[in-house]
């Protein structure tokens, strides 16, 4: 049997809260006093143009860089009300997936489906001599592959995979954890139009079954229907946050863009165009 989660229950502690965050690359202010906060169960997507700040606060989520201290010193960063983690600990609770992150699982070196799946419990790529698979494990592997209808890529290699197929996986790896939320970094890029409406459709069943998504992109028209918040960043400041139909706007993304843009509303999606 696998063992109990400790997963934070409190429906009133923010999934995420930052306050007046700093990052400096080199003498350059990539976030400057950037300030958030996320309730827990909902729906997210963090829209901005190349260089706005997206994949910095990606990191800065993920404890992969850390934002200058404040002189106050007030955390600037909370996740689940917390601003200490490991990083196996955090996530257990936040899955990330990236595309970063897809290239070093399906590079030359042999890796099979199943192996990259479990190997998420150890924070591994693949499994070694060392690692004690427990049959929860292989079970719960099973039930992620599963879950984002990937069971029939079992006893491939992943650098065998198509880009959806491998990003389903590596979201499979992602879910072993049952984490109470998914941080999806620009999760269509490479995919053709055929394969992005087949996986956003597998998001969309996530966020039905009670997965927290977190969706960075540049596209507006893979804002899921599910997701009713939506973040704007420009030059690594807010640049505007509120539901979608207050958000999405010409004149909101024509800032954020720097060029003139329209959007349209296309059924239960949003698209836009520059003008």
């Amino acid at each position: 049997m696998s063992p109990d989660t400790t997963h934070p229950q409190n429906a009133d502690i923010p999934l995420l809260e930052i306050r007046e965050a700093s990052v400096l690359r080199g003498d350059r202010l990539i976030l400057d006093r950037f300030s958030l906060k996320l309730a827990v169960g909902q729906h997210v997507a963090i829209l901005g143009a190349n260089g706005s700040g997206k994949s910095t606060l990606i990191r800065l989520i993920a404890r992969q860089l850390y934002p200058l201290a404040r002189n106050d010193g007030v955390p600037t960063i909370r996740v689940f009300g917390r601003d200490r983690w490991s990083v196996s600990e955090l996530r257990s609770l936040i899955g990330i997936v990236s595309p970063a992150l897809q290239l070093d699982y399906t590079s030359d070196t042999p890796l099979e489906v199943f192996d990259a799946v479990v190997s998420g419990f150890f924070a591994a790529r693949g499994l070694g001599l060392d690692h004690q698979v427990a049959p929860w494990m292989r079970e719960r592997a099973s039930e992620a592959l599963q879950q984002v209808e990937a069971t029939s890529l079992i006893g491939r290699e992943m650098a065998s995979l198509s880009t959806g197929e491998a990003r389903r996986v590596l979201i499979a790896r992602a879910l072993v954890h049952r984490p109470r939320a998914l941080l999806l970094d620009e999760p269509c890029a490479g995919l053709d139009p055929a394969s992005r409406r087949r996986f956003l459709q597998t998001l969309r069943q996530l966020a039905g079954h009670g997965t927290t998504l977190l969706l960075v992109t540049h596209h507006v028209e893979e804002i899921l229907p599910e997701i009713d918040h939506v973040v704007v960043l420009r030059e690594g400041q807010l640049l505007r946050e509120g539901d979608k139909a207050s958000v999405l706007t010409g004149a909101v993304l024509s800032a954020a863009f720097d060029m003139p843009m329209r959007v349209e509303r296309q059924g239960e999606y949003y698209g836009a165009d520059v003008m």
